[in-house]
């Protein structure tokens, strides 16, 4: 295979410039791989999984400072009865260079905090006021590690797997990390 030596921007093709420009393709796979993973193990265990769900119209609702208001906005996946019984979960995924020059400059647990806390600065508000859901930023790093609300949504996501499959908590964690990985 023929691999080019510039990107499509016109800049050096190396592995760090792939992991982290926009405009080449390789930032979009890999997160809609991600995304694409996670609403087939929401949908074996959930009901009414969607990828790209629209957010309902905000009508001009007064929400905090820096809340997407956009009445075309979308997250990654909504379902239903995966953290309590009917409720509406919303997820969406960032899959993070923690080497890019914005993330090197903090340790990569804070790089996972500051990637958390944009999200839901984004959506929370949104999402709890006007779709009347909850909503869970998945952040994780390219390298596999997973912020703190990803971990937490991996463990509960095992649980819900193992009831459905009749396999152990352990395997199902193992299996769903491998997949991320």
């Amino acid at each position: 295979a023929v691999v080019s030596t510039q990107s499509t921007g016109g800049e050096k093709n190396t592995i760090e410039h792939a992991l982290s420009c926009k405009k080449g393709g390789y930032v979009s796979l890999r997160h809609n791989r991600v995304r694409d993973y996670i609403a087939g193990e929401l949908d074996r265990v959930c009901y009414n999984t969607q990828i790209e769900p629209r957010l309902l119209s905000t009508n001009g609702r007064d929400l905090p400072e820096g809340t997407i208001t956009d009445d075309h906005a979308r997250l990654d996946i909504s379902t239903r009865d995966f953290w309590t019984p009917m409720d509406k979960a919303f997820f969406d995924v960032r899959v993070l260079n923690s080497q890019a020059a914005s993330n090197a400059v903090q340790s990569i647990p804070q790089t996972f905090i500051k990637h958390e806390k944009e999200k839901k600065t984004a959506y929370n508000h949104r999402v709890l006021e006007v779709d009347g859901g909850v909503f869970t930023p998945l952040v994780m790093a390219t390298t596999g590690g997973l912020g703190r609300e990803f971990s937490r949504f991996v463990k509960h996501l095992a649980e819900q797997k193992s009831v459905k499959s009749g396999n152990r908590y352990e395997e199902c964690v193992r299996y769903i990390r491998l997949r991320l990985s």
